[in-house]
């Protein structure tokens, strides 16, 4: 008797350690601390997917006639292959950058604002080979968005079916029905000589084709009008980037 509860000590012993070796090792999972934290006001009448990132930062995704858009601003901190994006707070620091870089809006570290708006960063960061987009995912390029607009019916009232409805976050929605899903919210930019300017008012995109040695093309939405603008700006600019699968 005393054998066999010997033998069974020892079986029950090695299946335990077999299911806490099976365990993710928690101290390896990314910090989802801004999961479920967006104030952002989706389309309830449509079906969204999702896509995580290498920081285990969980989007919602929309498909948008052909395509398939994250319906967030990217909020990542590192590259796919897990290198960090360095994160430039100083102002002058900011404007001499020439490698990828990110920053909080103000530098706030306010998770429901980082949750809600993303982060900003400069052009560099969609061009670095280490990819800040999840895997499957890249950043959208100037013809992606082209494609996104007219599908919308063209610049001059893409704008209205892009944005968040209502006036949560808009300064003035303009009777934007978010009818793509798209969910796009106001959060500014950084210029390369200011810290950031006109939150709630307009929207900045980068895309990740390229104009010239020093500039770059983006898209642009405002609270007051229909119009999708876009222009280009200095590589070191900070704007939202949205991310399209392959």
């Amino acid at each position: 008797m005393q054998t066999s509860n010997k033998y069974f000590v020892s079986i029950f012993g090695l299946i335990l350690a077999f299911i806490i070796s099976c365990e993710p090792d928690k101290s390896k999972l990314p910090d989802n601390l801004l999961n479920g934290r967006t104030t952002a006001i989706f389309n309830s009448d449509k079906s969204y997917g999702t896509v995580t990132d290498i920081d285990g930062n969980v989007y919602k995704t929309i498909q948008i006639g052909t395509q398939t858009w994250m319906a967030e601003n990217l909020r990542v901190t590192h590259y796919r292959n897990g290198d960090e994006i360095p994160n430039i707070k100083d102002t002058a620091e900011w404007a001499i950058q020439t490698q990828g870089a990110y920053c909080n809006f103000k530098n706030t570290k306010d998770l429901d604002t980082i949750a809600t708006y993303g982060r900003l960063y400069n052009w560099y960061a969609t061009q670095d080979s280490r990819n800040i987009a999840p895997a499957g995912w890249r950043v959208a390029n100037y013809a992606d968005w082209g494609t996104l607009i007219d599908y919308l019916g063209g610049s001059t009232i893409a704008s209205k079916h892009l944005k968040e409805a209502g006036h949560l976050h808009w300064e003035i929605s303009n009777d934007a029905d978010n009818s793509s899903g798209f969910t796009a919210l106001p959060y500014g930019e950084r210029y390369y000589r200011l810290n950031s300017i006109a939150t709630n008012v307009y929207a900045t995109y980068w895309t990740s084709s390229l104009y010239s040695e020093v500039s770059a093309p983006f898209f642009y939405l405002f609270s007051y009008d229909a119009n999708v603008y876009t222009g280009f700006n200095y590589n070191v600019n900070g704007y939202s980037i949205r991310c399209i699968k392959e």
